[in-house]
């Protein structure tokens, strides 16, 4: 069992990621009013002592600590680590993205510092944005200004705390929305001040609304993690700041929590072979794993390999059926850096990237050699989002150019068993992947591949395009259209809707959906993914098909769709075939308004049925 502590933004998205596995967990926050939907997780409430989360982790067989707790809340974390000594559980600390530290901003070790730094910069007008529980903190201050207000949650907690203070209700501003724009108009404070909240705090937004009205910011640092505690050296720490790295480290620390694990996809194996490469080059580092940023903006770290002037990952895959997993994916850094950022540098890369970086493609990685790409005919198949998460994590190591080329030395043999060759990319496998991270079985991988897959038929110059469920419907399909170039057809698996919908927003005059009838009766019924996780054979609504057909028979027995094509009298196929057909038309056609739609029916020996 897992037992997550929360009431917070990273809470929540622990919760979503957690739901994904089906399995039940905890889910801890101190008051109802941070409550949230659960299906599979049970909701604890009420803050709990050392002794009441031991007694709890022992009664619940929680082997797993998710700490997604305020970053503010010390003693909490605390806590948390003795529970995890004690229990001899790993914690996962499941903390916020934090912007570097601008040297605009004025920033505070603490409070008492900022209390020294407040009357250092003579601030009279302050709009504290630091949270009810500080008013106290900040008593020296707001006692001697009357010209101070604090913006606090409208809710009856937060009264309570800010009347225990005696603080005068009539400085109390309330959250109407988090943009604080409006309340700095209104009040015209000299400055404000605010925790270091992170991005997911609303730090970036309080910040840049201080900047537009010419107003100073003090900013209240975080503490340190962990917090110092006797031995926290004997406590399993995993960090992560956000969903991705969290189902990973879940997946490493309780393997058997999510039934599938997830993997990586080709270009964040690239870039972390990249980054790998760098270090060992600047700084003479080869550590075991290293950090990639995710596009998402969440770190996750990778392990590396190291060889002769390169650096390596074996892509895993995880429990996603992919032939490139195993795969060795190199980097190589040419000239080598000679000079270099600290991490974390405050400098934007998007301001130093220019042409700072090539990314080249070398042994085993495919060519373009077909329009509707990232990028045109003659370029290596290395696609946007792998090369700007190449250059958006170099950019911050870096300051001097350099060329990455990127191979996979078994990249040729296993591109014969993709889909590459017929999208027009040759001589290897494409560097891809738009998130960084491949969940198993994923349909978001699966849908954005037939994406890719249209794109490159409408660069073709087809007018027409036929969707296939696989291979075999395409093989009897092909004959019916022999001058069509192979790009024109494109597989959607179980996503007709989706692909159809493709269709409409690519334009294509014509579209041929090739479907066999066990996809046909669902789609008949109406479902546009007629995966069975979705959906399954429905009898009563193919009895409704027979009656309208005109048959009579009985299906009490039949467990698959195509048992109908043994029983069904053969004089009478034609019409059944025709109903269905109707009845799918009747659920396609919204999706392609401006297009003409042509099914075709077929049954397992090749004979097509239309409409």
């Amino acid at each position: 069992m897992i037992l997550v502590f929360g009431g917070t933004t990273e809470g929540r998205k622990a919760v979503e990621v957690l739901e994904e596995a089906g399995t039940p967990y905890y889910y801890s926050t101190r008051s109802d009013g941070q409550k949230i939907e659960l299906v599979h997780g049970i909701h604890l409430t009420g803050g709990m002592e050392v002794p009441e989360m031991i007694a709890c982790c022992r009664e619940h067989d929680n082997r797993l600590i998710v700490d997604a707790a305020h970053p503010f809340a010390e003693d909490l974390h605390r806590n948390l680590l003795f529970l995890a000594k004690h229990i001899q559980a790993p914690i996962i600390r499941y903390d916020r993205i934090y912007p570097a530290h601008d040297q605009d901003l004025i920033w505070c070790k603490d409070y008492d510092e900022a209390l020294l730094q407040l009357e250092e910069h003579h601030i009279e007008r302050l709009l504290a944005l630091t949270g009810v529980g500080t008013i106290g903190r900040l008593r020296p201050f707001w006692e001697k200004h009357e010209e101070s207000w604090f913006r606090i949650l409208n809710r009856r907690a937060s009264h309570v705390v800010a009347m225990a203070n005696r603080f005068p209700e009539e400085r109390l501003v309330y959250y109407e929305t988090d943009d604080t724009t409006d309340l700095i108009r209104d009040l015209h404070p000299q400055a404000i001040i605010t925790k270091e909240s992170g991005l997911s705090g609303g730090f970036t937004e309080k910040v840049e609304a201080a900047r537009r009205a010419g107003i100073k910011v003090f900013v209240v640092e975080r503490p340190d993690y962990p917090p110092h505690t006797p031995n926290p050296q004997h406590v399993k720490i995993e960090y992560v700041n956000g969903p991705y790295g969290l189902r990973r480290a879940v997946e490493k620390l309780l393997p058997a929590f999510f039934p599938l694990h997830s993997g990586l996809t080709t270009g964040t194996c690239a870039t972390a072979a990249a980054v790998a490469e760098t270090l060992r080059l600047l700084k003479n580092e080869t550590p075991e794993e290293v950090p990639v940023i995710l596009p998402d903006g969440e770190t996750i770290y990778v392990r590396v390999s190291y060889g002769d002037g390169y650096a390596s990952v074996f892509k895993e895959a995880g429990d996603d059926p992919d032939v490139t997993n195993g795969l060795e994916i190199r980097a190589t850094v040419n000239p080598p850096p000679c000079s270099a950022l600290p991490l974390g540098s405050s400098k934007n890369p998007s301001q130093r990237e220019g042409n700072l970086i090539s990314i080249e493609g070398g042994e085993g990685v495919g060519e373009f050699t077909l329009s509707g790409f990232d990028y045109p005919p003659g370029e290596a198949a290395i696609n946007k989002a792998p090369r700007q998460m190449i250059r958006e994590n170099l950019t911050r190591l870096i300051t001097s150019p350099c060329e990455v080329r990127i191979s996979v030395p078994q990249g040729a043999e296993i591109a014969r068993r993709t889909f590459n060759p017929r999208l027009g990319i040759e001589g290897g496998i494409s560097i891809i992947g738009v998130s960084g991270i491949v969940k198993p079985f994923s349909e978001e991988a699966f849908i954005d591949s037939i994406r890719k897959c249209m794109t490159v038929a409408k660069a073709s110059g087809s007018e027409r395009v036929v969707i296939n469920s696989g291979g075999k419907s395409e093989r009897f399909v092909k004959a019916l259209y022999p001058d069509l170039p192979a790009q024109a057809f494109v597989e959607y698996g179980n996503y007709i809707g989706e692909t159809l919908k493709m269709a409409h927003e690519l334009q294509f005059k014509h579209v041929t959906l090739g479907v066999m009838l066990g996809k046909a009766v669902k789609l008949a019924a109406g479902h546009l993914d007629t995966h069975s996780r979705k959906t399954t054979m429905d009898k009563d609504f193919i009895r409704q098909m027979l009656q309208e057909s005109g048959i009579a028979i009985d299906i009490s027995d039949i467990t698959l769709a195509r048992e109908l094509w043994e029983r069904i009298p053969s004089d009478q196929l034609e019409g059944f075939a025709h109903t269905v057909i109707r009845h799918c038309a009747d659920h396609c056609l919204p999706l392609l308004p401006d297009g003409s739609l042509t099914i075709l029916l077929i049954d397992d020996n090749g004979t097509i049925f239309k409409r």
